[in-house]
């Protein structure tokens, strides 16, 4: 079976207005439900004292808090299944809607959730229940967003799609990090944990039910209209179709979604507190490197789409790899002895990462229509809840061996990055080889 499953969509045509506003409306849906999910993480600490009881110890508050956050992503994988089963069965758009519907309204409901002082034990009981349907919401947004816009652009626009989707997920990530830092500087400490913690989980509920709305004006993808009325939807639970007849393409996907998972987890999410911890820069000065590095990110994503359009998958993943691998270790390596280069080394580490948004361009198009979006969900979310869970008590492992540990890990990644290039790449140099020239 190949690992390409080309589109029907009309593959010379370019991109037309309808594409360009499928692309904006769907990249802006994803980055204020990306938002929405990582929002909680930016404000643990004032949500934990809130939350839990008073005389409970720092540590085991922090532990609760954290692992509340935790339920979302294992949420994830059975919320995605379960989407993604329908979405394959009843259409695309339909459960695109609902997934950022399921974000916005339990966002709504942490701001206005009475506390620990005010309902007992009732208050973290909701917290956790509203967290583990967010967690199944984000398990069908991004693959399902991911499909969603490549079966309505072009084939040879699958990867710019893909890619720009991606860059505006990351982008939520962007808007959640200026988000806390505008809060936590308008208001005193008292007032944060008096009301102000509320604004932001507020806010990202509203614009999410806007989103939700905007979301109306989007059309069922036409791959999967015309799937329907040829009726050549899978006869059987997408699921298991998938398991019986696509287990190299869920190898690969998941391998690459581990590749996609240490980019964003290790140089994103876990480098601000490293640099503090270890490096001993201000939150300030961490955070601000932080955010330009997600542009760069962002940036990054739009720009290895375009080359795997151009190009191919194998030639990116090579060089890309080879990218992530060297401005990763100028980074890791660099940082101790050049501290007043922490911006250049940082952003150009976050342009590296960027290369990971060619990955969901070889993920889309590694399975049939008809068990598409069971396919890229269930390896996506599966090995996204595995690495993204083993990747931090690693890096962690090894900073306790070096502190060059992150490096060491997304260098290592970068190679399974370079691996899979180039095994894609020979396999498209054979595609493209005159029968009689075959080996």
């Amino acid at each position: 079976m190949s690992a390409e499953h080309s589109s029907t969509a009309p593959v010379a045509r370019p991109l037309t207005r309808s594409d360009f506003k499928t692309l904006s409306l769907s990249a802006l849906g994803g980055a204020l439900e990306f938002y929405d999910f990582i929002i909680f993480v930016f404000f643990a600490a004032v949500v934990g004292k809130l939350f839990f009881p008073a005389e409970m110890p720092e540590w085991l508050r922090q532990l609760q808090t954290f692992g509340i956050f935790a339920a979302g992503y294992l949420a994830r994988p059975l919320g995605g299944i379960v989407m993604a089963h329908f979405g394959d069965l009843l259409g695309r758009k339909r459960m695109f809607t609902l997934s950022i519907f399921m974000m916005a309204v339990p966002t709504l409901c942490m701001g206005l959730l009475p506390t620990y002082a005010q309902i007992g034990l009732w208050a973290p009981l909701a917290l956790l229940a509203l967290r583990v349907v967010q967690g199944a919401a984000i398990g069908g947004e991004v693959p399902g967003a991911w499909v969603f816009v490549a079966e309505h652009v072009p084939a040879r626009r699958i990867g710019f799609a893909c890619s720009t989707l991606t860059a505006g997920l990351t982008a939520g990530i962007l808007l959640g990090s200026l988000t806390a830092s505008a809060i936590n500087r308008a208001f005193s400490a008292e007032e944060l944990a008096d009301y102000a913690w509320r604004i932001p989980f507020l806010l990202g509920g509203v614009f999410g039910l806007v989103s939700v709305y905007l979301r109306r004006w989007l059309h069922e993808t036409p791959v999967f209209a015309e799937l329907q009325l040829r009726q050549s939807l899978a006869e059987e639970l997408p699921l298991k179709a998938v398991m019986r007849a696509h287990r190299p393409a869920v190898l690969l996907s998941m391998l690459l979604t581990w590749v996609l998972s240490a980019g964003i987890v290790v140089v994103i999410l876990m480098t601000p507190t490293i640099l503090q911890t270890l490096h001993g820069f201000t939150p300030g000065e961490a955070l601000q490197a932080n955010s330009l590095a997600i542009v760069a990110l962002s940036l990054g994503c739009v720009l290895a789409g375009l080359a795997a359009d151009r190009f191919g998958a194998g030639p990116t993943f090579v060089f890309g790899g080879l990218l992530l691998l060297l401005s990763s270790a100028l980074f890791y390596a660099g940082i101790a002895s050049h501290r007043d280069l922490l911006i250049p080394l940082y952003t150009l580490a976050g342009l590296g990462v960027g290369t990971i948004g060619a990955i969901p361009m070889v993920m889309v198009k590694a399975f049939p229509v008809a068990v598409r979006f069971s396919g890229v969900s269930f390896s996506y979310n599966l090995a996204y809840a595995i690495c993204g869970g083993m990747t931090p008590i690693l890096v962690s492992l090894l900073l306790k061996w070096s502190p060059l540990g992150p490096g060491y890990y997304v260098g290592a990644l970068s190679l399974l990055f370079i691996l899979a290039g180039v095994g894609l790449w020979r396999r498209a140099a054979s595609a493209m080889a005159p029968a009689g020239c075959a080996p």
